[in-house]
């Protein structure tokens, strides 16, 4: 990116306010904040944190030794008492914590007492197969409410979990409990995935021969199917229940003891283990989620993500349970049985804020309105957007035919390193921008600049930096500090560098443009992958786009396209010239796709990501590398034949 300047596509200058009647209930209805916090940051995250209960105060906010902060220095409290004993002593004790929906329409709904109660029972079960404080312990858990208490009940009695989503392979689960060092996993007999099972165990225990830390495997028993126990070592979840007590009194924890260890997917070689402590996460993430969601009492909140990546951490566990929220969970995927799942839970749960991806939107928009339109979308009242940047015709589709034009969108920027979100709107006071982020949260110091680390001016693009230690902020690569320091301090000196590219508008509103390491130098020029994606899904034609680099020996690289088209759309004779020639119109010629290739689907992670690795792989002809964290390996198949044939 060097001293160019990132050009960014925006052409939705319309400005959306909140609804009046929104803004008159709004959690923040005064700017005030913003002003307040950069005044006095340290004092605005003190009173942040007097939400949460602790056992002992701390005696300073904030102590930073670039790159090492400690917060809320020598305060002690537990994630667990503050998620469930502090709702207790009141009418929140019977109020709904989670509300359970699994694949097959099976439901269960677990009040804060009741959550207590299993959280509790199943800390002692952890404690009577030898975990202590400080033991490390996996969890690897389809979306149930198990994995809730799991997390929890490890919390409770100050054993950092590392949570393994349950997408991932049995070498890739291994790899994460042997640097973990884990004493217990924690997995089930399977879960189910669009009508079929994935066998969890199975995995786990192909996982296992290759591991010596481990001494207990605890197994949930979800779908019913054989599985082998292995004596002494494997015990089942519901018998190890029956007899345990309910009474387990939270740990006191220093606010730097950790919390858990959240593994970053996608990366080659040895995991990378993020670590998130107590005290400082747990301020940022309750914080956020009231102030962002603008949680109330009756709302029914939906957070789409998996517990197994950092938002099903921050903001399906410990952010809402640690406000009193009602969670959802769901177990399943958007399209099983049918195509109007979501809408179709929406409408049963009466939900109110849903918190989904962007690539779940551009399917949604593929599918067509015929689905949300047969259900009833009316209990929605605030929706919101998470892990990657979401192209401004997503945002519209998202704002006209699911909220109905009357539901403000928070669009959230941050990563499983910052552990809570940094950049979002404040749906009482911040107008919207389709496609972008817009501003910092309060407290929080982002900026853009260029390559020697100073800010560029309004309407110039570089690199997103963050100025300032944040509370919910990593501490560390476990095992590893010089990782930590060279991966995300090393740029510039006591600035951390986010990995992506940004624009700052002449509002002050920012356009996140995804990683720098996804731009194409075509002759010279650096041209971010998200500006091409979001040129082509401009197009009223196209559901979803990934463009990568390919070598080319004149340009150096040149950009490739590969297309998902909204259902009913046919190609016809030039077609793919219309697409090339609409992307040049929109950036410029050099942007022009070399190659367009059509696919059904692309390659993605359980999570929603697109392996753009992949896709480079396939363009280049190199043989493909790990595809064990893809929902569907068959895709990645498909599209090198066609590749082959067409290429």
């Amino acid at each position: 990116m060097g001293e160019e300047q990132l050009e960014v596509l925006f052409e939705e200058t319309r400005l959306f306010q909140p609804p009046e009647e929104f803004r008159a209930q709004a959690n923040v209805q005064s700017a005030g904040v913003y002003e307040e916090a950069a005044a006095d940051s340290a004092g605005f995250w003190a009173r942040q944190a007097e939400r949460l209960t602790w056992f002992e105060p701390w005696s300073k906010v904030l102590e930073w030794n670039p790159p090492f902060a400690q917060w809320f220095v020598g305060g002690k409290l537990n994630a667990a008492y503050n998620c469930l004993d502090r709702h207790l002593d009141g009418w929140r004790r019977n109020k709904a914590a989670i509300v359970f929906e699994g694949e097959k329409g099976d439901s269960r709904v677990l009040t804060y007492q009741d959550l207590h109660r299993e959280v509790s029972q199943f800390a002692n079960v952890l404690k009577s197969l030898g975990v202590q404080k400080g033991d490390r312990v996996t969890i690897y858990l389809p979306m149930i409410p198990e994995a809730a208490i799991a997390m929890l009940a490890c919390a409770r009695i100050g054993a950092p979990h590392s949570v393994v989503f349950g997408g991932f392979s049995a070498e890739a689960l291994r790899d994460r409990i042997d640097d973990a060092q884990a004493k217990v996993v924690i997995t089930s007999d399977g879960s189910f995935r669009r009508g079929s099972v994935v066998p969890l165990k199975a995995n786990a225990d192909n996982a296992l021969k290759q591991v010596q830390c481990v001494e207990h495997v605890v197994v949930v028993k979800r779908t019913g199917i054989d599985v082998e126990m292995q004596d002494g070592r494997d015990v089942w979840y519901h018998e190890a229940m029956e007899n345990a007590s309910a009474n387990c009194p939270a740990e006191p924890m220093d606010a730097e003891d950790m919390l858990y260890i959240l593994y970053t997917s996608g990366t080659t070689g040895k995991p990378k283990g993020v670590v998130h402590t107590t005290g400082g996460y747990m301020v940022g993430v309750t914080a956020t989620h009231q102030m962002i969601f603008d949680i109330k009492e009756e709302d029914v909140y939906w957070c789409t993500a998996d517990v197994g990546w950092v938002t099903g951490h921050s903001y399906i566990v410990y952010g809402p349970l640690a406000n009193g929220a009602t969670v959802l969970m769901y177990e399943g995927t958007p399209d099983y049985p049918n195509k109007d799942r979501f809408w179709q839970i929406v409408e049963k749960y009466r939900v109110t804020i849903l918190y989904t991806a962007p690539t779940a939107i551009r399917t949604f928009m593929k599918w067509g309105t015929k689905y949300p339109e047969s259900r009833d979308l009316s209990s929605l009242r605030l929706l919101g957007t998470v892990g990657e940047p979401i192209n401004p015709e997503a945002w519209m589709w998202y704002y006209k035919n699911i909220g109905l034009e009357r539901c403000p969108i928070v669009d959230t920027w941050w990563q499983t390193e910052t552990g809570m979100v940094m950049m979002t709107p404040l749906p009482g006071i911040t107008a919207l921008k389709p496609g972008s982020a817009t501003v910092p949260f309060p407290g929080v110091n982002v900026e853009v600049v260029d390559k020697d680390g100073q800010p560029v001016p309004k309407g110039s693009g570089g690199y997103l930096v963050i100025r300032e230690p944040w509370p919910a902020m990593l501490r560390t690569v476990y095992g590893d500090p010089d990782r930590y320091v060279s991966t995300y301090w090393s740029r510039w000196q006591g600035i951390y560098f986010t990995g992506d590219g940004a624009k700052w508008d002449e509002d002050g509103y920012f356009w996140v443009m995804g990683r720098v390491d996804d731009v194409i130098n075509v002759s010279g020029h650096r041209i971010g992958t998200a500006e091409v994606e979001s040129a082509l899904v401009d197009h009223p034609a196209v559901a979803e786009a990934a463009c990568i680099g390919k070598t080319h020996e004149v340009k150096g690289q040149a950009v490739a396209a590969f297309v998902t088209l909204k259902e009913g759309v046919d190609v016809q004779a030039g077609f793919v010239d219309e697409l090339k020639g609409h992307v040049a119109k929109k950036i410029g010629a050099l942007a022009r796709p070399d190659d367009i290739f059509f696919t059904a689907e692309l390659p993605k992670t359980r999570s929603g990501k697109i392996m753009r690795r992949l896709l480079r792989d396939i363009a280049e002809g190199r043989a493909l590398g790990d595809t064990t964290t893809l929902a569907d390996a068959g895709v990645v198949n498909q599209l090198k034949e066609k590749y082959a044939d067409e290429g």
